[in-house]
């Protein structure tokens, strides 16, 4: 029988994990592997002794971060073998699920084309990173979770930011633009307007595919607009007939959503730089697609 001491702990974990999940899945890039993590972080929760946790906001964040650099450690590994390119998987965002999303900055820390390049960082540099940008840990703060010095946070920091290219680059397109940008794809895609679509990507656009063995994807990066397109076109004419295209807010920003007879088949995200289209991320391994599939049917 359920004490009303554990309710209460129940109660008081669930007040936190929202957080501890955006938490998780920024530093996983994986929401199956985030909520597992989430879920040893409340096991041990409830393991410890009524009134020993003093803060259970900052108990979690550290037990949970060392849980994803555990995990991080194994994933390097099984990401070395992936077939084709890794992608993080697609998480609906319009519904809260990795916190509030209320600023340029909060949407790029949940960002895609920001998770992709997470994955140049050591697990420690992306502890410390996400600590800091997603959530304005101080290093002192970010010390105490890691034990580590906090000039040595400090210096992690600046290694990891170097690591990151041009952020400035992925604040530029305002809300509004990428939205027209992502419905003018559709709006093309849908009508097979390859001059639409070639008004919408940019001379040097590259298209990623991540089917990871499951389904048929690109194993390399597509580059360049003309290739893009055919590359498209061959897509289109040999997968596509009788797709609903559609728009959603996944990981804070607006992207492609296909099905094919009401099965969910796919996620595109785009990366925009001065008003085109530079970047096209598709996320088609099915394996990666429970997760957003099951809050879209929720949603």
């Amino acid at each position: 029988m359920t004490t009303a001491s554990e309710s209460a702990r129940a109660e008081e974990f669930e007040s936190h994990r929202p957080r501890m999940f955006g938490l998780a899945y920024r530093m996983l890039g994986s929401a199956e592997e985030a909520q597992d993590a989430v879920q040893d972080a409340y096991l041990r929760f409830r393991a410890t002794e009524p009134g020993a946790v003093t803060h259970p906001g900052a108990w979690l964040a550290k037990v949970v971060t060392n849980l994803c650099l555990n995990r991080l450690t194994s994933a390097r590994v099984q990401r070395e073998r992936y077939v084709g390119p890794w992608l993080p998987e697609p998480v609906l965002t319009s519904d809260g699920a990795l916190g509030p999303l209320d600023s340029a900055q909060s949407r790029d820390s949940v960002s895609c084309a920001l998770l992709v390049l997470l994955e140049r960082l050591t697990p420690t540099e992306r502890a410390v990173y996400v600590l800091r940008e997603a959530f304005a840990y101080g290093y002192r703060e970010i010390a105490g979770v890691l034990d580590l010095e906090e000039a040595h946070c400090r210096q992690l920091y600046r290694r990891a930011t170097g690591r990151i290219a041009a952020p400035e680059a992925r604040f530029e397109p305002s809300e509004q633009v990428r939205r027209e940008l992502v419905e003018a794809f559709v709006a093309a895609a849908r009508e097979g307007d390859l001059v639409g679509l070639e008004k919408v990507l940019a001379a040097d656009v590259t298209w990623w595919g991540d089917g990871g063995g499951k389904v048929s994807a690109a194993r390399r990066p597509v580059d360049g607009r003309d290739k893009v397109l055919r590359f498209l076109v061959g897509v289109g004419e040999r997968y596509m007939a009788g797709a609903e295209l559609s728009v959603a807010e996944i990981n804070g920003e607006p992207a492609v959503v296909a099905r094919m007879a009401g099965t969910l088949v796919g996620t595109v995200a785009f990366e925009v730089r001065d008003g085109l289209v530079v970047a096209a991320r598709a996320v088609l391994n099915p394996d990666k697609l429970a997760f957003v599939d099951a809050q879209l049917a929720a949603a």
